[in-house]
């Protein structure tokens, strides 16, 4: 916000260049409460909505917000008059183009003219009426006209009181003229842009009137002006003492007191907007935080912006920006109809009306038939010859201020052949006017909005809630009435059935909704359902309807006649589903009990009747004695031990220790009431543990949760536990399973803290002896789960654990075993079981790899489990699967961080791939490095896996020998082991590329990879040979497809040795092979042409990179010699050490130094700090100041030398060439690229630095893009 305390001033203001990208800012921390005080919430709908689909009453209709009248009288005499403009107040004036002003008493229903101010003879000489205003009081009217002149009349009689021909400039015609709220105080704005305040006086007698400029239009035109205007209710607002006047010009807006003093309160930039869009202002009283404060809205183009403006406690006026609105329209007009609702007229010549709160969209409304007057003419000031600004006349093509005038909530729109009054509808007028076009769905919708408080733009309701709701309540149950009497009316009378259905479906609901909105179901059930039951698809789709209300609790009780029709209805349509949901949700007090059980009886409705019985008759126990359900009976017992009512709902607290009582009564009785003599004891609790042991004792385990205090339930806690242990140990009736889970729920409850059972240890003795007895092999899993199941809960307390290992060994129990083992940590004893368990067998090794590399472990423990495991291993193929396991690499996990296994244990298992996979060793070796490289040679040796020695050989550093390795898989003399299978190639004509082709792509890398740094004949030489060599052993016309393979091998080794070895020695040694010496010419064309063909492309690729060096060397230079031969211009005329002047030391030429930073010197001063270095008499310099800002400072320099490979000089200096020095160390770095003679291409000191000036200076797009680097790569290349 801002502060009146320092104010800006006017002429501050008219002095601002006018910048429309000024950033302004302008926030208050209290904005957003503001808003969410001053708004409702914000609901989104849609103006237009369908009559059919289902409710939703989270969607709100608005209807039709405005009426729209026109004012015939007026409008009869608007073509005749050619009226131009109008203005309202308690009386309406309206402007003629013939200069006339017409006066019109707005109480008069006819309209009729009151007065005619003017004559045609003053129009002719002052133009048309461009602007008017009235007075608060209605006695005064003020014209402006086209020409400039303003007129005063008083309206009593029609006198002429003034006529002021010299408030502004001449020239100009008049945009607005305005009173404001103090009754001598007016203000004017002109078509140059410039706005006047304008004083009345009488003085003897005299009528006077005093023009000052409130803004220049020479600093930028305003076009629209609106002071604020407060009715006699806000009289006394501390606000409106200070004639507030809020001026819209094309850049900005301004707020300016007129009152006491002219002060400029805040200004506030449009920012980008459309040139064509036209500013608009309006002013509102609004209440926010229970206080009303001025609300100025503004916008130019799409976007609505308010301020609030108030005064604190303490005086002090503030400004605050609040919540703008985004339209998607381009406007040309903004009113308030209300403090709440905007309304807006958009270019197009439509009416959207907007609820400020909550920013939505009521209504739109089209316009176009008004054929709105606009002001364009005045804007452009044709009566005065058009001498305005292109900018305002732009703006005033869509103007329309004086057409569209606001007061006391009414808006009016002057057409050309009619005038257009727009006002609020009252709340009834809305609804009824839905109600009309027969849109109940929507009237319903708007009446609930209007009841809940949530509608917008109300008018003629009451604020008080319960008088609100009281007086729309009874017109929704008018409207709910007719819409039934609708519904009835336009039901289809022929046709298929299910088309009358849907149409009940689609009205129905609608009437149930808004009835329990209303909680009126004396209406739903006494006047609606009556009247719906004189159709019978009506009653049938009413009945259904009920259920979903039902089902959610919506409606908890129906009258007797309903009840008892819905019951049937159900009953006859086999509906009974829905019967049983539909009573567990409902009061049955005023229902025959005894006719709804059986009813339930016969048609098996279980839930139905245990809540008839519960909720009728407060009986829980006899649902349990006549009614066998399985799992529903489970649930029941559950729920009456828990508190809870079944099938929903809680048990009254002053019955829960009742039932549970007579619950646990209900169990442990030792006989059924009608008992047949075989019948065993304790029937209950015998058919719940057959029909499902685990949920039964469950069910108890959570009802013994709350009997902690209740010594009554403690002791029937004990009694049930004793007997389940009768019923069920040493009974052959119940599996294995079964007696494990009651030793696991019984486990359980002994583990408490608090526990205070008792439990005979003999007893779980003898189900250990039964789970684990040898001699029964049936079932032999699920006992050894079972068993495992009751230690794990805390049942190992009740065993002797040394009989309990006897035990579960004797019976193959290997997880119990490991259960105790673990539990004693003896992890090198859990190996024993994982070998002995065939089910889990295969799970060892990864164990001991847990063993082993995971942390929480123990170095002993797990040197145990290591020995272990090496004690089991006795097969080489075991040990390679172990070792293979353990120590390959896996993602997440380092044995060796954990666990130190020396070099020999990855040899072996170099050993062991050797044996069991070969193709594996290569990897292992480049991904482990816990081997020696001896050893691991020496195995790989023996095992005769020549790529990988050869690997090793490298790894080691004998290129050499790594290449005698490879070169012996080639060769095809009887010592080579790999003769024998190139024999069988050639014999058998299979592809030697398949076996000797992954064997030469090693050969060749590693022999271009070891010529790079040494050139020498004995690698590639060797390698040729063992391509050449086996050729001799190739006769007859069966071997040519080997011969041809062996060829194309050839041609590969020649084709990589030619870019190391000089061609004429490679021919040379090519002419001496008996296979090719001796031959024609034609087999030696394909080898020679291939090496001319290799010659060719590096000649070329010479050429051609030596072309491109020299043409991007050479436009380098040049744009580096522009850049170093241009003039300097310093920053500053003084020296930046001495601080003095340059002119006034004239001593030498040479004694000023220009640096391309800007930065001047004197030589003398330079020296002094000694940033000079001398090279061959000659200086280098650099800039003292940006090499002190780098945190260098000279003298912490090393000494010259060094100084002078790091340093550059970019200064112009008479006494030095720069230029010169650059080109003598660019030449010398072209000369050393040229330079075959060395293998590698490097730069001395000197040299690098003319690079880096040479890359620092210049940073254009290069042809090449060639970086140091890549110059030594090339170089390479060619020397090659």
């Amino acid at each position: 916000y801002f502060s009146l305390d320092t104010p800006p001033t006017l002429e501050s203001i008219l002095n601002e260049p006018e910048d429309e990208d000024e950033p302004f800012i302008l926030e208050d921390t209290c904005l957003l409460n503001t808003e969410n005080i001053d708004a409702h919430s914000c609901e989104t709908s849609s103006l237009a909505s369908s009559d059919s689909g289902d409710l939703e009453t989270n969607a709100t209709v608005h209807g039709s917000v405005l009426r729209r009248n026109v004012l015939k009288g007026i409008s009869a005499q608007i073509v005749s008059a050619a009226v131009r403009l109008l203005t309202v107040s308690n009386v309406i004036a309206v402007g003629t183009s013939h200069g006339l002003a017409l006066y019109i008493l707005i109480s008069d229903q006819n309209q009729a003219l009151r007065l005619c101010l003017g004559t045609t003879a003053t129009g002719a000489e002052y133009g048309a009426v461009s602007a008017l205003s009235i007075n608060h009081d209605c006695t005064r009217l003020l014209c402006g006209f086209a020409k400039g002149q303003i007129t005063m009349w008083d309206l009593a009689n029609g006198k002429l009181l003034r006529t002021i021909t010299d408030a502004h400039p001449p020239g100009t015609a008049i945009l607005h003229v305005k009173f404001t709220d103090h009754p001598a105080l007016a203000v004017c704005n002109d078509s140059g842009g410039s706005v006047f305040e304008l004083s009345f006086r009488r003085v003897m007698g005299m009528r006077t009137c005093e023009s000052r400029c409130l803004f220049s239009g020479s600093k930028g035109e305003v076009c629209c002006v609106e002071p604020l205007h407060a009715g006699p209710e806000l009289k006394d607002h501390p606000i409106t003492h200070y004639s507030l006047l809020a001026m819209a010009s094309l850049t900005k807006i301004l707020l300016i007191g007129l009152k006491p003093s002219l002060k400029v309160w805040m200004t506030f930039p449009y920012g980008k907007t459309d040139p064509a869009s036209v500013p608009l202002l309006a002013w509102q009283f609004v209440a926010v935080q229970k206080t009303i404060n001025p609300v100025l809205a503004f916008c130019r183009g799409d976007t609505i912006h308010f301020l609030l403006v108030k005064k604190d406690e303490s005086g002090i006026i503030h400004v605050i920006k609040q919540r703008q609105l985004l339209l998607n329209c381009d406007l040309i007009s903004l009113s308030w109809i209300n403090p709440r609702t905007l309304v807006l007229m958009d270019s197009t010549e439509k009416l959207r009306v907007v609820d400020r709160p909550s920013q939505e969209e009521l209504e739109t409304v089209d316009m176009a038939e008004l054929q709105l007057v606009y002001n364009s003419s005045h804007f452009k000031s044709l009566a005065t010859g058009g001498n305005v600004s292109q900018a305002l006349a732009l703006v005033g093509e869509k103007t329309c201020y004086q057409s569209v005038c606001s007061y006391a909530g009414q808006i009016m729109y002057l057409g050309t052949k009619s005038v257009h009054i727009m006002t609020l509808r009252n709340w009834r007028e809305r609804v009824d006017y839905l109600l009309k076009q027969e849109k109940f769905m929507e009237a319903l919708s708007l009446a609930w909005s209007l009841h809940e408080g949530t509608a917008k733009a109300v008018l003629g309701l009451f604020a008080d809630p319960a008088k609100r709701k009281g007086v729309v309540a009874d017109k929704m149950v008018e409207i709910l009435l007719q819409y039934v009497d609708r519904s009835l009316k336009k039901c289809p009378e022929q046709g298929k059935i299910q088309v009358m259905e849907q149409h009940f479906q689609d009205m129905v609901p609608v009437m149930v909704d808004y009835c329990l909105l209303l909680q009126r179901t004396d209406l739903l059930f006494n006047q609606i359902y009556p009247r719906l039951v004189e159709n019978s698809v009506a009653r049938g789709v009413f009945l259904e309807s009920l259920e979903p209300y039902i089902l959610s609790e919506r409606i908890g009780c129906l009258t007797a006649a309903v009840m008892r029709d819905l019951l049937s209805y159900f009953q006859e349509n086999g509906m009974m589903d829905s019967v049983e949901g539909c009573l567990v949700h409902m009061d049955i007090t005023n229902l025959d009990i005894q006719q709804v059980v059986q009813m339930c009886w016969d048609n098996q409705l279980y839930d139905a009747m245990i809540y008839v019985f519960n909720s009728g008759m407060n009986d829980y126990i006899s649902p349990m004695e006549h009614v066998v359900m399985g799992n529903k009976l489970l649930v029941y017992i559950s729920c009456c031990l828990a508190g809870r009512a079944y099938p929903l709902g809680d048990i009254p607290e002053d019955l829960v220790p009742q039932v549970k009582n007579q619950v646990f009564e209900f169990l442990i009785r030792l006989h059924s009431v009608e008992a047949a003599q075989e019948e065993e004891v304790y029937p209950y609790i015998r058919t719940l543990l057959h029909f499902d042991t685990r949920e039964f004792l469950n069910v108890l385990a959570l009802t013994f949760e709350d009997f902690k205090n209740d010594k009554q339930a403690l002791e029937y806690q004990q009694r049930i536990v004793d007997i389940l242990l009768k019923i069920m140990v040493d009974n052959s009736d119940f599996t294995p399973s079964q007696v494990g889970c009651l030793f696991t729920f019984l486990a359980r409850q002994l583990a408490k803290p608090d526990n205070t059972l008792f439990v005979n240890r003999k007893l779980f003795d003898q189900v250990l002896e039964f789970l684990c007895s040898p001699d029964d092999d049936s079932r032999h899993t699920e006992r050894q789960q079972v068993l495992l199941e009751l230690l794990q809960v805390g049942g190992v307390v009740q065993f002797d654990e040394e009989r309990l290992l006897e035990l579960a060994e004797k019976a193959e129990f290997y997880q119990i075993c490991e259960f105790m083992y673990d539990k004693k940590h003896l992890y090198n004893k859990i190996v024993d079981c994982y070998l002995k368990d065939p089910l889990r067998k295969e799970e060892l090794f990864n164990y001991i790899h847990n063993i082993l590399s995971m942390p929480g472990y123990s170095s002993e423990e797990k040197q145990l489990v290591w020995v272990k495991a090496l004690q089991h291993i006795k097969d080489d193929y075991l040990a390679f699967q172990f070792l293979k396991c353990l120590l390959n690499p896996r993602e997440g996990l380092n044995p060796q961080t954990v666990l130190r296994l020396g070099p020999d244990l990855h040899e072996l298992l170099v050993d062991l791939l050797c044996q069991f996979s070969p193709q594996q060793v290569t990897a292992f070796l480049k991904t482990s490095q816990d081997y020696r490289l001896e050893e691991a040679i020496q195995i790989t040796e023996k095992h005769k896996l020549h790529e990988a020695t050869a690997y090793l050989l490298e790894k080691k550093g004998n290129v050499q020998g790594a290449f005698e390795v490879l070169r012996l898989v080639q060769k095809t003399g009887q010592e080579d082991p790999c003769y024998p299978i190139i024999l069988s190639c050639v014999f058998h004509e299979q592809d030697v590329l398949i076996f000797l082709f992954p064997v030469l792509h090693f050969s060749l890398s590693l022999c271009v990879c070891t010529s790079i740094f040494c050139h020498s004949q004995a690698l590639w030489f060797p390698l040729l040979e063992a391509m050449m060599s086996p050729q001799k052993l190739l006769k007859g016309a069966d071997t040519k497809h080997t011969s041809d393979a062996l060829k194309e091998l050839t041609m590969k080794v020649l084709n990589s040795m030619s870019s190391f070895i000089a061609p004429p020695a490679i021919i040379q040694r090519i002419l001496q092979d008996p296979v090719y010496g001796k031959g024609k010419l034609a087999e030696l064309q394909g080898l020679i042409l291939g090496m001319l063909e290799t010659f060719n492309y590096e000649q070329t690729l010479l050429e051609t990179t030596t072309n491109l060096l020299n043409s991007d060397l050479h436009w380098s230079l040049s744009h580096l010699r522009k850049a170093v031969s241009r003039g300097l211009h310093p920053r500053q005329y003084h020296c930046n050490i001495c601080l003095q002047q340059y002119k006034r030391r004239q001593e030498s030429e040479e004694e000023i130094i220009i640096f391309s930073c800007g930065h001047l010197y004197h030589c003398q001063c330079l020296q002094r700090k000694e940033v000079g270095v001398l090279s061959e008499r000659q200086y280098s310099w650099s800039c003292y100041k940006c090499t002190s800002n780098q945190g260098s400072r000279p003298a912490d320099r090393p000494s010259a030398e060094s100084s002078r490979s790091r340093s550059t000089s970019l200064a112009q200096v008479k006494k030095l060439s720069i230029w010169s020095w650059y080109m003598m160390q660019m030449w010398t770095f072209v000369m050393h690229i040229r330079n075959k003679s060395s293998c590698l291409a490097t730069l001395d000191a000197q040299q690098t630095q003319a690079w880096d000036h040479f890359r620092t200076l210049y940073r254009g797009p290069s042809r090449v893009r060639l970086t140091f680097k890549s110059f030594l790569s090339i170089l390479t290349v060619l020397k090659c």
